[in-house]
């Protein structure tokens, strides 16, 4: 009987691993918003990330979180870094490209609770007094990525905090 147990959960093991390697090598997450105020207003929000603190969906999650800053100001250049509790790890990001107002490329490296690297975009198109800003991030699937992806999606995992951030956004620059 436990041989029977044993193989069922070797099968079962190799079924799940067969599923993850199957599973897409990159990932790519998108949301957009439409927002009641120009490319020029909203474009500061994301590309000083001392602002980020009044719109960005993790910010709260941590109030004892540890935030630095450091190459430029803002726009090109710019770094944060963040080290926090278990639900917002450890990492990094750096403005890497910008075409003010209408694009803003970030560099995200995540150090805790595990490394990963990926890219981050916002793209703003404005529209008369409406302005749609998307905000992407794709990268890589590792092993673990796609291990994890077996059960639910990194659209479904992050997903719902763009979302919530956007929304946050649209609420800061609607004011």
């Amino acid at each position: 009987m436990l041989k029977k147990i044993g193989l069922g959960v070797l099968l079962l093991v190799l079924i799940v691993l067969g599923l993850a390697a199957m599973q897409p090598s990159t990932f790519r997450v998108q949301r957009q918003i439409d927002i009641r105020a120009t490319p020029d207003h909203i474009q500061p929000l994301i590309s000083d990330f001392h602002h980020w603190t009044q719109w960005s969906p993790w910010e709260k999650l941590d109030p004892a979180m540890q935030r630095t800053y450091s190459g430029a100001t803002a726009d090109l250049g710019a770094v944060y870094a963040w080290k926090g509790d278990d639900k917002v790890g450890a990492g990094r990001m750096e403005i890497t490209g910008l075409q003010a107002p209408q694009q803003v490329q970030i560099k995200l490296d995540f150090i805790a609770p595990f490394a990963s690297s990926c890219q981050t975009e916002f793209a703003l198109t404005g529209k008369g007094e409406l302005t749609t800003v998307s905000w992407t991030m794709s990268g890589p699937s590792d092993f673990m990525t796609r291990l994890m992806g077996v059960f639910v999606s990194m659209d479904t995992m992050i997903g719902k905090d763009f979302e919530a951030g956007l929304q946050n956004l649209k609420t800061v620059a609607e004011k």
